[in-house]
């Protein structure tokens, strides 16, 4: 397949904010739009809204054709440079069926999320080719404090073609920001976990690993042979269950061509340690001889890179681990 890279912004571009799961209604029920709009505002960026950001059902999203109908709507307008999602949910997955590959295919455009988005960046490398971001949210740029470096990750990414080198963060946070924004307890930085060393190289693909595994079976998945897979759950993924799903993901025949995993930080809530994943990966057959590193600012915590899905990385894992950005 070949891989297409959409072109990066610059200055007075038209980013399209759209809610491919959970709706901006319910979001704005914590209203930080203010800072967002001057957020991206500093940044030279104009924002749009898709026409059914806003709607709302029982599930908090809105319906399958609202969805598909904005954004596609935003992969056709000419005039939008870059696309960016609300938030994340739980059913990005019910639009693969009726998405216009053929449009996206033509238009390619910067989409960038995380988090249940992840069924829909990685179903568009596998369907067209086209590289998307694992990154922040439009809700994101909300968090007034302790954000600088995710937006710092942002830019580096997405206005640069330069390749990025990332490092351990000197300090993150995990909390419900937008319920209290006087009330954020930052913790201190600490060094990635070299689980297993090695050296690697591949096209990235991953991200939420409960919402990848969605893909399994279908047309959608795209392929993990040559595959430097990044990978990160949520509070609600406790240590067995990241184990099976883990699992499960390596069990897919092309998995054998997997060239090295890197693990984003987990949320507290998660009650992940160290002692217990390096059980966990060492106990992965499919893992066996590979690089591993994990502990990496990318998931449900802060700060949070920008990476690119279909895009390729490098990784060594040892006394001095590194991880490198190199074609974004």
């Amino acid at each position: 397949m070949t891989v297409t890279y959409p072109r990066k912004l610059v200055r007075g571009d038209l980013i399209r904010v759209l809610a491919p799961a959970r709706s901006r209604a319910m979001v704005t029920e914590h209203d930080h739009s203010a800072l967002i709009e001057e957020r991206f505002a500093r940044m030279g960026l104009r924002l749009s809204y898709g026409d059914h950001v806003d709607e709302r059902d029982n599930l908090d999203s809105s319906s399958i054709s609202s969805r598909v109908a904005d954004l596609h709507a935003a992969f056709a307008d000419p005039e939008v440079a870059g696309i960016l999602t609300v938030i994340g949910g739980f059913n990005s997955n019910e639009l693969l069926p009726y998405l216009d590959w053929d449009l996206i295919a033509a238009n390619p455009k910067i989409l960038c999320g995380y988090s249940d988005i992840t069924a829909l960046q990685n179903a568009i490398l596998a369907r067209t080719g086209l590289v998307t971001y694992s990154g922040p949210h439009w809700s994101s740029f909300g968090m007034r404090d302790h954000f600088e470096q995710t937006r710092k990750w942002f830019i580096e990414a997405l206005f640069d073609d330069r390749p990025i080198d990332l490092n351990p963060s000197e300090s993150w946070t995990d909390d419900d920001w937008f319920l209290d924004q006087d009330a954020r307890n930052p913790l201190a930085g600490e060094d990635w976990w070299a689980l297993q060393p090695g050296t690697a190289s591949g096209r990235v693909v991953g991200g939420n690993l409960c919402t990848l595994n969605l893909l399994q079976g279908t047309p959608y998945m795209p392929a993990l042979n040559g595959a430097l897979l990044f990978l990160e759950d949520d509070f609600e993924s406790h240590p067995a269950t990241f184990a099976r799903d883990l699992t499960s993901l390596l069990h897919l025949p092309d998995a054998k061509g997997i060239r090295g995993l890197v693990i984003g930080r987990f949320q507290k809530a998660s009650r992940m340690s160290r002692d217990v994943l390096q059980h966990i990966v060492s106990t992965q057959s499919g893992l066996t001889g590979l690089p591993v590193l994990a502990n990496t600012d990318f998931g449900h915590t802060q700060p949070q890179s920008t990476l690119p899905i279909g895009g390729r990385a490098e990784l060594t894992v040892g006394p001095m681990s590194a991880l490198r950005i190199i074609e974004h």
